[in-house]
């Protein structure tokens, strides 16, 4: 069989290798029964071939009724259930009229055809010498009795065979079953982890845009202002910042050090609009600077506080960012002590900045990550973020919604 062949069925029948495991297994469980009721009765074990014959007949109506049942397989289970019931019917028929035409397959005790003083057909059991009667006086029955009696046997087979094909129909649809949905929650995880990176990836291309945007605000007003070795300074670090950031994969994490290290940078921007209106204060535990964070995560936060704090502010702010570990998590604060600021003030001009961050940890690490932000006590605003700690070589968490 050549490649092609092979693949169309795979194609076809994806749970081939189950199926003949489960067929195969089955009925070798089966002889295997045979064999040591054989022993433990002392049977004679040269009816063993004609047995073991009956066991590959009754393999090969099996797999006839697997296919079967693949022609339902993109149906509900209530359909392949059906299905089952109807065409495990022919196969315990075809396979009771084998044993009896044959007589490869009989019950362990050897049974001979006889008739009771009626008329009637029945079977008696006969163990070496002896025959256990039944029922009313009975006696061997002549050909044309036995031909009578036939029907009635292969009835009585047919119930028998008919819940052995129903049991092994039933573990088969049980086991693909467990299979199909352990596939498909597979695959809806495999969907949930793309949609999710396409999310994170879109909430962090929104960030460059909007910085852009009020860097190049800022760059006008210098050159209005005729500043041009402050303009040109600003334009060297944009160039910098901006080579740096695009370098990132938005759904790679960073380390806290970096993500500090990007924000200095953009803030060494400001401080040309605000030479002597902007300080900087960092507090990052050496321990922490290797925890891994989004990157870019608290661009936003730190822009809002110059565009809310140190632009609207005629004295100096102070824009200070901090780390810590509580709990297992981290904690990252951004604040300014510009002055007040009512929520309703924030809320109208950094929505989408201050939006895009939690998102984007709402995300990233679904209910085991927070943001809470408002106006601080003294004047100024502070926003604060908290997520799991993780090392490089934890990688980024599950969501959990």
């Amino acid at each position: 069989m050549d490649t092609a062949a092979i693949g169309g069925l795979r194609a076809r029948l994806p749970d081939l290798a189950l199926a003949l495991s489960l067929v195969g297994g089955f009925w070798l469980f089966y002889f295997a029964t045979i064999v040591i009721r054989m022993a433990l009765l002392e049977e004679d074990f040269r009816h063993i071939g004609p047995r073991a014959l009956g066991c590959v007949v009754g393999a090969f109506l099996t797999f006839l009724l697997y296919l079967v049942l693949r022609r339902a397989a993109g149906e509900s289970i209530r359909i392949k259930v059906i299905a089952a019931a109807i065409a495990c019917l022919p196969a315990a028929a075809i396979f009771a009229t084998f044993n009896l035409a044959f007589d490869v397959h009989q019950p362990l005790v050897s049974r001979m055809i006889v008739i009771d003083q009626r008329g009637r057909g029945g079977t008696a059991t006969q163990i070496g010498p002896r025959i256990e009667r039944r029922g009313p006086k009975m006696v061997p029955a002549d050909d044309a009795m036995r031909r009578e009696a036939v029907p009635r046997l292969i009835a009585d087979g047919l119930v028998t065979w008919y819940f052995f094909f129903g049991a092994w129909a039933s573990l088969y649809l049980a086991i693909s079953s467990a299979a199909q949905l352990r596939a498909a929650e597979r695959r809806a995880g495999l969907a949930e982890s793309a949609a999710q990176a396409a999310q994170l990836r879109a909430l962090r291309y929104q960030v460059n845009p909007h910085f852009l945007f009020n860097t190049l605000n800022a760059l006008s007003s210098l050159v209005m202002a005729r500043r041009p070795e402050e303009a040109e300074s600003m334009i060297v670090n944009l160039s910098t910042f901006f080579r740096s950031s695009l370098a990132l994969d938005p759904a790679e994490d960073v380390s806290l050090a970096d993500e500090i290290g990007f924000q200095l940078l953009y803030l060494d921007i400001e401080k040309v609009r605000f030479p002597n209106r902007l300080k900087v204060e960092t507090d990052i535990p050496p321990g922490l600077a290797s925890a891994r964070v989004p990157p870019l995560l608290l661009q936003p936060i730190v822009e809002n506080a110059i565009k809310h704090g140190v632009a609207r502010s005629p004295d100096p702010v102070t824009v200070a960012i901090a780390a810590r570990e509580e709990d297992g998590r981290l904690i990252l604060t951004v604040e300014n002590d510009g002055g007040p600021a009512r929520e309703e003030q924030v809320e109208a001009g950094t929505g989408v900045g201050l939006n895009n961050v939690c998102e984007r940890l709402a995300a990233r690490f679904g209910g085991a990550a927070s943001c809470e932000h408002g106006p601080r006590p003294g004047g100024g605003y502070r926003v604060t973020l908290a997520m799991p700690v993780l090392s490089e070589a934890e990688g980024p968490p599950v969501a959990d919604g």
